[in-house]
């Protein structure tokens, strides 16, 4: 498994988390142990109102932004409580990055970066690890950690749209192995 950075990115919606998930399938399929922390939405009606983040190691997750959750952090229509983030966020990077072959951070986005210096610290800290790491980033958003791992010569950054998203797995799993396309 080559020491990959690969950052996938692409517009609300296009399809980053279920790309991430298809590739953790693989990677498990493999004999490989993937940790890290992941945002999963909660769906009413087959509406978006909110997000779940979840340790992948534990299988552990918190409400961490909802639309009738009050907070003095607002995301759009969501309120954040960034004591998940704090708490669960940081724990499953801290243990992913212990233990884990393979280290998973989804999404690098708004509700993320605006808020918490131990989660800033730890992804750099991952970036800066000799493990591979994948990570969904928020394609337009201009905060400076993003800005940071833009400009990293060690990501690979890979855009998912409508066209590639079910051949995209398939091939970072091949640039995980080291393979050529």
């Amino acid at each position: 498994m080559q020491n990959l950075k690969i950052g996938i990115t692409g517009l609300p919606g296009a399809g980053k988390t279920s790309t991430l998930l298809k590739l953790i399938e693989s990677l498990e399929n493999e004999g490989l142990m993937v940790g890290g922390m992941i945002t999963e939405p909660i769906l009413e009606k087959n509406k978006r109102i909110g997000f779940y983040i979840v340790n992948w190691l534990t299988k552990e997750r918190q409400i961490f932004a909802h639309i009738k959750k009050e907070s003095k952090i607002k995301v759009g229509r969501y309120g954040v409580d960034i004591t998940v983030l704090q708490t669960l966020g940081v724990e499953a990077l801290r243990m992913a990055l212990e233990k884990a072959d393979v280290i998973v951070i989804d999404e690098i986005g708004k509700m993320e970066v605006e808020s918490s210096k131990e989660f800033i610290d730890i992804v750099k800290e991952i970036l800066d690890s000799d493990k591979p790491v994948i990570i969904t980033l928020h394609k337009k958003s201009r905060n400076p950690l993003l800005q940071d791992i833009r400009r990293r010569d060690d990501i690979r950054i890979l855009e998912v749209t409508p066209i590639n998203k079910n051949f995209l797995p398939f091939r970072i799993m091949k640039l995980l192995k080291g393979e050529t396309l």
